[in-house]
């Protein structure tokens, strides 16, 4: 794969994830936030193992091997995703893509505690600029307000996110195929979401039409599973910096796709907190991908970006 093919691919995946903040705000207007959620988790994990089942591939057979894809899924498809949905109802789409881009941040400081990963004093100012960007991005509103909820929300939403990835990380789900595992845990985490939303939510506030299945088929299909299989053809065969660019690309277009669809603007401190998130993760992914390359090329520096 080529250079620009790959560059391609990371800001066709960036675009596609960048979208679905704006797609899910669409199916909010005719749902609830963790019945979307659900059925967002049901449909895309139906995709995926429908998928990985044509490639031929198996369920999973080891006991093991389903206990760790449930932690994954309690904390990334479960606990993240409903409350990703729950926050993007309280915030507008480009806020939301924002705040759920501190994930690496996360990522960083909980693979620092919990794997004893080394964070290079690049990451270290990253992590600080990143942060501070939050703050920032929150303070509007500090009186309490409704998208105060949906914040907090989405800063909990990216912890989870980022407490899954380094659980895959510490045990070795190696023997388990990546479309397979995405596609398991969805569907794991659809079995919990389902009955928790008919419980707490039930469906008299769902309007079953057009206007909900567009946006949630894009929501689960393009911006889920499509997004997933092109992320892991680009980890195969980017350099570390390439495929960790799209940690930074998606708020952006984020962010563009809500002003340009639903006339989304961004006030002062929701632009320079974002710009600050923005920086602060790509300053972290740049020093990961650097340790990275360098491990790789024992010691010496990534030949290409």
């Amino acid at each position: 794969m080529s250079s620009r093919t790959v560059l391609a691919v990371v800001i066709l995946v960036a675009a596609l994830i960048g979208a679905n903040f704006t797609a899910l705000k669409f199916a909010l207007d005719h749902t609830t936030p963790i019945l979307l959620a659900g059925l967002r988790t049901i449909v895309g994990g139906t995709a995926l193992l429908g998928f990985a089942f044509f490639r031929g591939e198996r369920l999973p057979t080891r006991a093991a091997d389903y206990a760790n894809i449930f932690a994954v899924s309690l904390s990334i498809t479960t606990v993240s995703s409903g409350l990703l949905v729950f926050g993007v109802s309280r915030v507008p789409a480009g806020v939301a893509s924002l705040i759920a881009s501190t994930m690496p941040l996360f990522t960083a400081i909980l693979s620092f505690f919990l794997l004893s990963a080394v964070v290079s004093r690049l990451g270290m100012t990253g992590l600080a600029v990143g942060f501070l960007g939050t703050a920032v991005l929150a303070s509007p509103s500090l009186g309490g307000s409704a998208a105060m909820v949906g914040i907090i929300s989405l800063v909990f939403s990216a912890l989870a996110w980022a407490f899954g990835n380094v659980y895959m990380k510490w045990k070795d789900l190696s023997r388990v195929s990546p479309i397979m595992l995405v596609g398991v845990q969805l569907i794991m985490s659809a079995a919990v979401l389902l009955p928790f939303a008919a419980l707490v939510e039930g469906t008299s506030d769902t309007e079953w039409g057009t206007g909900l299945l567009v946006p949630l088929l894009y929501a689960a299909i393009p911006a889920n599973a499509l997004t997933f299989a092109l992320l892991a053809t680009v980890v195969r065969r980017a350099t570390p910096t390439q495929a960790a660019s799209t940690a930074y690309l998606i708020p952006v277009f984020g962010v563009f796709f809500g002003w340009l669809i639903r006339g989304e603007r961004l006030g002062l401190a929701e632009a320079v907190g974002g710009v600050l998130v923005i920086a602060g993760v790509y300053l972290l992914v740049t020093a990961a991908a650097r340790q990275a390359a360098a491990a790789a090329n024992g010691g010496g520096v990534e030949a290409s970006t």
